[in-house]
């Protein structure tokens, strides 16, 4: 099992301040955190992982953000893009099917 990390404890570990990983969350549509039953972010070892990186690429590499992001999504390799492109053609195929059933109802 792994690790679990409210954000105070990333932020700590990041040494940046919550505000710039919630930041970061809204950039980067990898880092997704859960939430707990009273709405605390609760972050995983990949995500943390992810974090890191991504502090690096903007930190240190001074990458912009749309570039670290660019860079991550490179990084995660075409099976992620190949997930992204499904779950778009499922939502997809999903939309149409309600829409006919819709349809159905109404005649």
């Amino acid at each position: 099992m792994s690790k679990r990390y409210s954000i105070g404890e990333v932020g700590q570990l990041l040494g940046v301040k919550p505000y710039v990983i919630r930041y970061w969350e809204d950039e980067i549509p990898f880092i997704a955190p859960k939430k707990s039953k009273s709405g605390r972010r609760i972050y995983t070892d990949r995500e943390v992982q992810l974090l890191l990186r991504l502090k690096h690429l903007l930190y240190e590499k001074r990458y912009t953000v749309d570039g670290a992001r660019e860079t991550i999504w490179k990084e995660a390799g075409p099976s992620q893009a190949d997930l992204k492109a499904r779950i778009t053609a499922v939502r997809s195929d999903l939309l149409s099917a309600w829409e006919k059933l819709k349809d159905k109802e109404e005649k």
